[in-house]
């Protein structure tokens, strides 16, 4: 008879649990991409809605701006899927020029919903408290 070799991997038979911090990460990173998503669908509706005068009432650098998040958000998901760190980087930067444009808008021109820039500013706040977590989980194991 010969003797029975165990599979390799862990000792014990169930495998150490991922660290809370990982749990988290991983909440986070999902819905840092949900929130892109959203982002990205409302952009694609609106062209698709409104096809080449979208957002026609406005200044063309704003309909440029608006138009290009139709690339921007996507490329945000696409590295968040990816794990990488420009990805936190680049979210960052998108929500908040988003918002800023945004507030400004309504401001000085108005003809956007206040609450869209409402929940987007809520969504940049869910992105700052949580970038530096998600960055550190992103790194490769020697840089945590």
């Amino acid at each position: 008879m010969q003797p029975v070799t165990p599979p390799p991997g862990p000792a014990h038979p169930r495998a150490p649990a991922p660290a809370p911090r990982h749990h988290a990460a991983r909440l986070l990173r999902w819905l840092w991409i949900a929130g892109f998503a959203v982002g990205t669908t409302t952009h694609v509706a609106d062209l698709g809605v409104g096809g080449a005068d979208v957002y026609a009432d406005f200044h063309p650098a704003l309909r440029a701006f608006w138009v290009s998040l139709t690339l921007w958000d996507p490329l945000v998901i696409v590295l968040l899927l990816l794990r990488r760190r420009a990805g936190v980087v680049l979210g960052l930067v998108v929500i908040l020029v988003d918002i800023a444009v945004n507030w400004s808008v309504i401001a000085v021109v108005g003809g956007i919903p206040v609450w869209g820039a409402v929940n987007q500013t809520a969504f940049a706040v869910l992105l700052l408290a949580s970038a530096r977590l998600l960055a550190r989980c992103f790194a490769p194991a020697a840089d945590r």
